[in-house]
């Protein structure tokens, strides 16, 4: 069996929620659990879009980078 580790460079995450409060929440969680794997923002880009209801959903993407 053999084991490999190898550091992340990259990592590129999507987001989406019904309110921009839970979609800064859960961007907020998953930027603390890499921070874990040393991996910082880059950069956020987001977005919302209203369906034909009128509904709103908000939308991220956001690129973690290994910490130099």
């Amino acid at each position: 069996m053999n084991i490999s580790f190898e550091l992340l460079e990259d990592k590129v995450e999507f987001f989406e929620a019904e309110t921009l409060k839970t979609l800064e929440k859960k961007i907020n969680e998953q930027i603390e659990h890499n921070k874990a794997i040393l991996l910082q923002v880059h950069s956020v880009s987001h977005q919302v879009t209203i369906d034909d209801n009128g509904r709103r959903l908000f939308t991220a993407v956001v690129h973690f980078k290994a910490k130099k």
